[in-house]
């Protein structure tokens, strides 16, 4: 079983539907996300994360976003990471100003 997981900013992209490839609650979904930003927030959590920029998510084959290096820590999953690091990402957003 590999020691990490992998994030596109479509996941987290309030410019998906669930069809498309989002993987968290509309509510928790994001504008104009990027790779960078979701490695910030991965990092804050305490999580070791990396961009990967020349790669795209396969169900956009013609969009180069990128992608994020996740290395699982403890008993985190993918999905309760993408959720919690959504919920970081909004509270950075709100602090900051950026919607």
């Amino acid at each position: 079983m590999p020691d990490h997981f992998y994030v596109y900013p479509t996941y987290l992209g309030r410019e998906r539907s669930r069809k498309d490839g989002r993987r968290v609650p509309a509510d928790l979904a994001l504008a104009d996300l990027t790779g960078e930003e979701i490695v910030d927030a991965a990092q804050h959590l305490g999580f070791k994360a990396e961009l990967e920029s020349g790669k795209q998510y396969p169900r956009s084959a013609s969009a180069y976003e990128g992608r994020v290096k996740v290395v699982k820590k403890g008993s985190a999953t993918k999905a309760k990471f993408l959720r919690s690091v959504a919920l970081e990402l909004a509270r950075r957003r709100a602090a900051g100003g950026k919607k």
